[in-house]
């Protein structure tokens, strides 16, 4: 579907890991969490859209209000919880699009299931979306589901991607893994996170997440206090979104793709990620405050 946004310009399509993307700017997970605006959302440029996160249940969410603007910041706080109705109904949404954009499915367990059986809650929505989604996105970094961080450790992660990757290899059309990662990981925890890719054959990593921290906003911290809890994203997360891209790429020698996420508003910000070793990059703050061009913007930028 081609319109205004659309920019058809071959110096902007990237090949990763067998995925032909039009342009490399694509849509973060959490705008469209049950794959409900895709042929809608393609209209505006984006090289790609990541659905999700989905749940194998469908659940509500945290309690209202759950998302936060922090306009000083041109940022955000969001709580929502992984709110969703459930893995197979996006499933069915997905295969009823008549958009042949590229579609990443973001999967992550339900906030009632114990971390020991998390893998469980992983194993449902891959197989529940695996026909219909181009690749997966494992969601361990969302501060917004109790102990769901816990799972970033180096012993329940590597279980997790390894399990996932095991299922993918007898698939006839395997499809490419991601792990989504927090911005407030140590140096020592990337390097696990670089040992785990290495070890699962995992495709690449998503950096980053939200972040729990709160320094150096320009919002007055009684307001922020306020707000209560929640993963902060948008401008204030760009420089150490950055810099744990940084660490990747050049601590594991340029290993495995990296999908830079986290303050991207201008092409400006979109090529200080990939000089910092991203392949690709995803808008999702960027988005709500820069409006339905961001895309289009930013692909004319990189050109």
């Amino acid at each position: 579907m081609k319109s205004r946004f659309s920019l058809d310009d071959p110096k902007l399509s990237k090949v990763i890991c067998g995925l032909t993307f039009p342009n490399p700017v694509g849509l973060a997970a959490g705008f469209d969490k049950d794959a409900r605006w895709i042929d809608s959302l393609d209209v505006l440029g984006f090289g790609s859209i990541e659905i999700g996160t989905v749940t194998p249940l469908a659940q509500l969410g945290n309690d209202k209000p759950r998302l936060f603007r922090l306009p000083l910041d041109e940022a955000l706080i969001n709580r929502m919880g992984f709110n969703n109705g459930g893995a197979k109904e996006a499933a069915i949404r997905i295969r009823k699009r008549n958009s042949k954009i590229i579609i990443g499915g973001n999967i992550g367990k339900n906030k009632v299931t114990p971390n020991e059986e998390a893998v469980n809650d992983y194993i449902i929505c891959f197989n529940d979306l695996f026909d219909v989604v181009d690749y997966f996105v494992v969601n361990v970094s969302s501060p917004n589901t109790p102990g769901l961080r816990e799972l970033q450790d180096k012993a329940p992660l590597l279980h997790i991607l390894k399990t996932l990757q095991d299922l993918n290899a007898k698939k006839s059309n395997p499809k490419p893994i991601f792990l989504k990662i927090a911005p407030d990981l140590t140096d020592s925890q990337l390097d696990d996170i670089i040992s785990i890719i290495n070890e699962s054959g995992t495709a690449g990593v998503i950096a980053t997440n939200t972040t729990i921290d709160r320094s150096g906003l320009k919002t007055p911290s009684s307001e922020v206090e306020t707000i209560g809890a929640g993963g902060l994203s948008g401008k204030p997360v760009r420089k150490r979104s950055t810099e744990v891209i940084r660490y990747l790429h050049t601590h594991s020698n340029g290993a495995f793709p990296i999908i830079g996420v986290g303050g991207i508003f201008t092409a400006e910000d979109a090529k200080e990620k990939m000089d910092a070793g991203a392949a690709l990059v995803q808008v999702y703050t960027g988005f709500i405050y820069e409006g339905p061009s961001i895309a289009a913007n930013i692909n004319r930028g990189l050109l």
